[in-house]
C-alpha cells in the first residue's frame, strides 16, 4: 500500500498513525477487530483512484501508540481527531468509512456534524456480538497464549466463517502480525462491546449514517443494525447481496461499488 505516513494526536496524547493515497473527496478509513492500516489492501488501489484516502491504525497496533488503561471512549475521541485533522487539511467535509468495531467506535464521534458529509457503518457489532461465555473463553485462550485458537473461535463462532473460509483467509497475504493484535486486543474490545450501546450512541450522531449489511451475515449484525435504524430513522441501509461480514476480503469490489461515485462523492 503506497501513500504518505502521518501521525495525530488521539486521546491522552496517544499517537495514531495514519496513510494517505489518492486524490478527490477526503475519505476517512476506520478498520475493525484484528486490523489496521494493512488491512485495506484489498480495497485502497480502487478507493484511491476516487478518494483521498487516510486509513488510520486504531490504538494498540501497527503505527499508533496505546495506554495501559483501555476505554472504548479513548477510539471515539481518537477517531474524532483525524477527522479533524483531515478536514483541516481539506478544506471540506470528510467521508468515513468504518467496518465491524470500528464502526461502533465510529458511532461515538460527537458534535462533528459540519465536518462530515455521511458516515458508512459495514455492520457495527455490540453486545449480541460477544455472548459472555465466548469472552471468557476467547479471553482465557489469549491469557494461555493462544491467540490463534481464540482467533479462530472469533471467525467460526462470531463471524460464522465456515472452516474453508477461514483456510483462505489464513493463506491471504496480511501484510501484518495479525495474531499480535489479536493479543493485544481481542480481551479488552470484546469487554467493551458487552457494554457499548451502538443504538444510543447512532441517536445522538449528527451527520447522515449509511448502514451496509450483508444477507449472509450472523443473527448480531441483523439485530444490532435494526437497533440502530430504531434509534436513528434517517440512517440509511444498503444490502450487500450474498456477503457476510468479511465483503472487505470476498467482495471488494462490491464494497468499492457502495462508496464510489454514489453515495459518497455526489
Amino acid at each position: 500500500m503506497d501513500g504518505i505516513r502521518g501521525s495525530v494526536a488521539g486521546e491522552g496524547g496517544v499517537p495514531i498513525g495514519t496513510l494517505t493515497s489518492g486524490s478527490g473527496p477526503p475519505l476517512v478509513l476506520v478498520h475493525g477487530g484484528f486490523g489496521q492500516i494493512e488491512r485495506w489492501a484489498p480495497l485502497w488501489e480502487a478507493l484511491t483512484d476516487s478518494f483521498q484516502v487516510t486509513a488510520m491504525d486504531r490504538r494498540g497496533r501497527g503505527t499508533s501508540g496505546d495506554h495501559h488503561e483501555y476505554r472504548i471512549e479513548q477510539e471515539y475521541a481518537d477517531i474524532a481527531a483525524v477527522i479533524v485533522a483531515v478536514a483541516a487539511a481539506a478544506s471540506t467535509p470528510v467521508h468515513v468509512f468504518a467496518h465491524s468495531y470500528g464502526a461502533t467506535c465510529a458511532l461515538g464521534v460527537r458534535g462533528l456534524g459540519a465536518l462530515i458529509g455521511r458516515m458508512l457503518l459495514y455492520e457495527p457489532p455490540g453486545p449480541p456480538t460477544v455472548p459472555e461465555e465466548w469472552v471468557r473463553r476467547a479471553t482465557a485462550l489469549i491469557n494461555n497464549g493462544q491467540p490463534g485458537p481464540a482467533m479462530v473461535s472469533f471467525l467460526s463462532e462470531v463471524i460464522g466463517l465456515r472452516p474453508e473460509e477461514i483456510d483462505a483467509l489464513r493463506r491471504a497475504p496480511m501484510g501484518y502480525d495479525v495474531l499480535a493484535v489479536v493479543s493485544a486486543t481481542l480481551p479488552r474490545e470484546a469487554h467493551a462491546l458487552s457494554r457499548v450501546d451502538p443504538a444510543a450512541l447512532a441517536r445522538d450522531l449528527d451527520c447522515p449514517i449509511t448502514l451496509l449489511l450483508g444477507d449472509h451475515s450472523p443473527a448480531w449484525a441483523g439485530a444490532v443494525t435494526a437497533a440502530i435504524t430504531d434509534a436513528a430513522p434517517s440512517a440509511e441501509v444498503l444490502a450487500l447481496p450474498g456477503c457476510g461480514h468479511d465483503a472487505i476480503d470476498m467482495a471488494p469490489d462490491l464494497i468499492v461499488s457502495q462508496l464510489r461515485p454514489q453515495p459518497l462523492s455526489a
